[in-house]
Formats: C-alpha cells, structure tokens, sequence
C-alpha cells in the first residue's frame, strides 16, 4: 500500500468537501489512537484498518483468528507486518476481547471489522463484562452537503428503530457530545418531523415538543433544540420565514434528529447519493467512538470515519 499515493487519493476525494478536508487534515496531526479492530477477515475490512494505521490515524490492533486475517492479508495483497495481532478462536471471541481491551484502557476506539453488527454490539453492551454508559448507543452520520454551508450531523439512520422519548433524548445528546468535540460549543438540534406544529395524531411532534421543554428545564444542556421542524424549514432559513417559524435553529440547523431509523436512513442516503454529500459515521454512547462502516463503503468513508472517531477518542496516556 502506497500510503502517499492513498494520502492524495483522499486528499483528491475531498477536495469539493471543504469540511471533509478539514476533517482528515486535523485528524493527520492528532496523536494515532489505539484501536481494536473486530475480526478484520475480510479485504474491505482489512484494507481499512491498515490503512489508517500506515497514515498514523489510529494504532491498529487486529482482535481475531490469526490464520483468518494473515489468510486474507495475503489473499488481497495488504501487508501487515509490524501490526499487532491478537489471536482468537472466532468472531464472537474477538469481540468480547476488543471489549475488554476498552475496559482495561488499552485501546480507545473500536473498528468493525468483518463482524456481525449485532454480534459486536452483544459484546459491547453486555451488562457485566460491556463498556455501554448511562446512555443509549445511537448512530451520527457526518455529512459534508455541498449545497448547505456547514456541516450536518444526521440521527439516528442505524440502530435505534423506533426510538421513544428517553431513547431520543439520549439520541440527542450523543450527537451534541459529538458535535462539542467538532468544535461547536453550542449546536443547534432540529427535531424533525413532517410539519411545525405539535399534532397529537402526529407522536413525533409530541416527542419534539417534550424534548424541546427537557432543554428547558436543563434535562438536556449545551445545545439549542428546536421542533417540530419540517425538513426545508430546519435547513432553509427562507422557508422558515415563509411560515413565520422564529427560531434561531429554524434554517440554520447543525443536528437533525430523525424521527425515526427509516426516516433518518433515507434522508441520510438521499443526500449522499442524490445531493453529493460525502459523510463518515459513528456509533457513539459507549465508553469509545465504534467505527461502524458499511460493507460497501469505499476506502475514503472508511478513513474518514475514523478521523470523525479520533475527535471523540480519549487522548492516549
């Protein structure tokens, strides 16, 4: 792997995503975080870890069936000498000893490597042995959207289905925590429905309207919520004019909260594949930032999401 050939690759990838650049770039001069990558025995997988690893992203630790991951290494042509491997007998195992590598402070991020989401996250939120928090897990997209002048933090698009009230408010502040550590002291949350006003035959409205009086009342600090807001009138501040929604999140959103994981899913891959965002995603609300890349995600997205993990990963001693 020719890590300057990958470092212009990227570099050329973003080059029409200002925020992404920025991203990367501020992730290059940040310290490699230890990292334990869950069963990369896949190329995809692989290729990612190693990547990041060889560009002094992260400090890779490969957690899984050795003779699987030097099988695949040699299969797909990535070399991985002088990366630590952690032998395990299988995908299951790999998983509770990247968990147990968090809770002993070996490592400070997970990568998903060619896992099961559910098998990782079985070890990740076990009541005994998991590194889970006070609160819920949840999904952070982070989209560069070249037609919006900053970037977008889109949730939940992957793990909370149906999210309920105590759900969403945990929802909410993951993203804010992930937004602080972009460097937003305080953000602004637009809790997304399919109108403005609260309508009881509508229940995310409702949910809005509690979420926004739980900011009140100090239930949830360090950002400014607004909602229910329509879509055009979270991000169009014409929009919102035009109804006569006065707010300082109205048209000027940097957190959208989704309804729910469809609707989140959607709007998400809509702007990716229709509105040319490029985005990096996260699990957050564990103890560490989970790299959680998708099977088709291409060699940028990966190491993106990783830089996206870097600004949430706790400083290595």
């Amino acid at each position: 792997m020719d890590t300057q050939a990958l470092h212009q690759e990227i570099l050329q990838s973003t080059a029409d995503h200002p925020h992404m650049r920025r991203l990367y770039e501020q992730a290059l001069q940040r310290p490699a975080m230890p990292t334990a990558v869950v069963h990369p025995a896949s190329p995809d997988s692989l290729e990612g870890a190693v990547a990041a690893h060889r560009l002094g992203m992260m400090q890779a630790i490969l957690v899984g069936p050795e003779h699987k991951i030097r099988d695949c290494a040699s299969a797909a042509g990535v070399d991985i000498s002088g990366i630590e491997i952690r032998n395990t007998e299988h995908s299951h195992q790999a998983a509770e000893t990247a968990v147990a590598m968090v809770r002993s402070g070996e490592v400070t991020a997970l990568m998903k490597g060619s896992i099961a989401t559910d098998e990782l996250l079985g070890a990740v939120l076990d009541k005994t042995r998991g590194i889970r928090t006070e609160r819920r897990i949840s999904h952070v997209f982070f989209l560069d959207v070249p037609s919006y002048p900053k970037p977008l933090y889109i949730t939940d698009a992957a793990i909370n289905i149906h999210p309920d009230l105590r759900t969403k408010k945990d929802i909410v502040i993951n993203a804010v925590k992930l937004a602080q550590s972009m460097g937003l002291s305080l953000p602004k949350v637009a809790i997304l429905s399919a109108v403005e006003k609260v309508k009881p035959e509508i229940p995310s409205t409702i949910d809005a309207a509690a979420l926004c009086k739980m900011a009140d009342r100090g239930q949830i600090t360090g950002a400014l919520l607004d909602g229910p807001l329509a879509i055009d009138n979270a991000i169009n501040l014409e929009a919102a004019n035009s109804k006569g929604i006065a707010s300082p999140v109205a048209g000027d959103a940097d957190i959208l909260l989704a309804p729910d994981l469809e609707a989140g899913n959607i709007l998400a891959k809509q702007l990716i594949y229709l509105g040319n965002a490029q985005a990096a995603g996260l699990l957050v609300g564990a103890r560490v930032p989970i790299m959680l890349t998708s099977r088709a995600e291409k060699m940028a997205g990966r190491l993106l999401s990783c830089a996206l993990a870097q600004a949430l990963a706790p400083v290595p001693l």
